[in-house]
């Protein structure tokens, strides 16, 4: 029996399961829907205050560059390094996440890590500043450095203190749906975090 001018016979049997269509598996946005809802109003909020250092810089850019000098460029750059290196500790731990090893719950601690070292980089450079005679009130620029900065370091606490429960939920034997869930949550929301750092800091440290 021949399928068009193909003999039956010589038609492939072993067809790959990875390549076959995935119209039959179920589909499903991962964590919580609430959550990116807060995520994308939380990101339109920070569209604004970008936008407003880009509108401050074009009404006085010399007061902006002045002031952008003063910054320390390096502990910027180790910071993002930082929230990189913390975002792929996650996405490999959500991964290994009940695997029936402690992998998963290792990797999120080294995220842990990256954000308490971002936290202390971060205190040590506002320090300096400070200690240098610039504070929130010397220029506009200042002002928006230290209150923009500020917040994204209260989203990052926030999602350090979600890793810290992440790292418990990792430990257990077994994970149920739900904590799976939370643990996808708790990625979002970091990598919401780096995002935010990856456009904050080349508009506060970079762009000239």
């Amino acid at each position: 029996m021949t399928v068009g001018t193909v003999p039956a016979e010589e038609l492939p049997t072993d067809i790959d399961p990875a390549a076959a269509p995935e119209s039959g598996r179920p589909k499903r946005i991962p964590g919580e829907e609430g959550l990116w809802v807060f995520i994308l109003g939380d990101m339109a909020v920070f569209a604004l205050f970008f936008g407003t250092i880009l509108v401050t810089r074009g009404e006085d850019p010399g007061m902006f560059a002045a002031a952008q000098h003063e910054l320390h460029p390096v502990f910027g750059i180790i910071n993002t390094a930082l929230l990189l290196t913390g975002s792929l500790f996650v996405i490999r731990g959500l991964r290994r996440l009940g695997d029936g090893t402690a992998a998963s719950s290792r990797l999120f601690a080294l995220t842990l890590v990256c954000a308490l070292g971002f936290a202390a980089i971060k205190a040590t450079e506002y320090t300096l500043l400070v200690q240098e005679g610039y504070s929130g009130g010397s220029n506009d620029f200042f002002m928006y450095y230290f209150v923009f900065t500020g917040i994204h370091l209260a989203h990052l606490v926030i999602g350090a203190i979600i890793m810290i429960f992440m790292v418990r939920t990792a430990r257990r034997v077994q994970v149920s749906a739900g904590q799976r869930k939370f643990a996808e949550c708790g990625a979002i929301y970091w990598h919401m975090v780096d995002l935010l750092w990856l456009v904050l800091f080349p508009l506060l440290y970079l762009i000239r």
